[in-house]
């Protein structure tokens, strides 16, 4: 069983940045692909960004691609989320998730995902 536990969250003014961290525990980290997911007030949560379990693919949403850089370590366990040129629509609590996965290919449904963090919340004011 994997445990997922976010670090990094708070608050920021816009254009700001900030760096989130997953860190794993319970399972072989480098089998499994990683996500970062995020849920606003009143929204369904969405799939913010994901990568594979070696790192030699992600994928973003449209709304952060060019802003926020998704990495991990496998050595440490870790997966991260660096976030820069924050805006106000960023404001949320943001959820780490992995699933178990051979395949290359980034899978941004939530329902693929199988393991969750407890989530941290990020607010950027304007």
């Amino acid at each position: 069983q994997v445990q997922l536990v976010e670090s990094g969250g708070g608050l920021v003014q816009a254009g700001g940045s900030l760096r989130l961290s997953c860190a794993a525990s319970g399972g072989t980290f480098s089998t499994y692909a990683m996500a970062w997911f995020r849920q606003a007030p009143g929204k369904e949560r969405e799939f913010v960004a994901g990568i594979s379990r070696t790192g030699g693919s992600t994928d973003y949403a449209d709304s952060v691609k060019g802003r926020f850089t998704i990495s991990r370590d496998n050595a440490k366990n870790t997966v991260s989320l660096q976030m820069s040129s924050l805006e106000p629509e960023d404001t949320a609590v943001y959820y780490c998730a992995g699933r178990q996965t051979i395949s290359a290919r980034i899978a941004v449904r939530e329902i693929d995902y199988v393991y969750w963090g407890q989530g941290t919340q990020v607010t950027v004011s304007s």
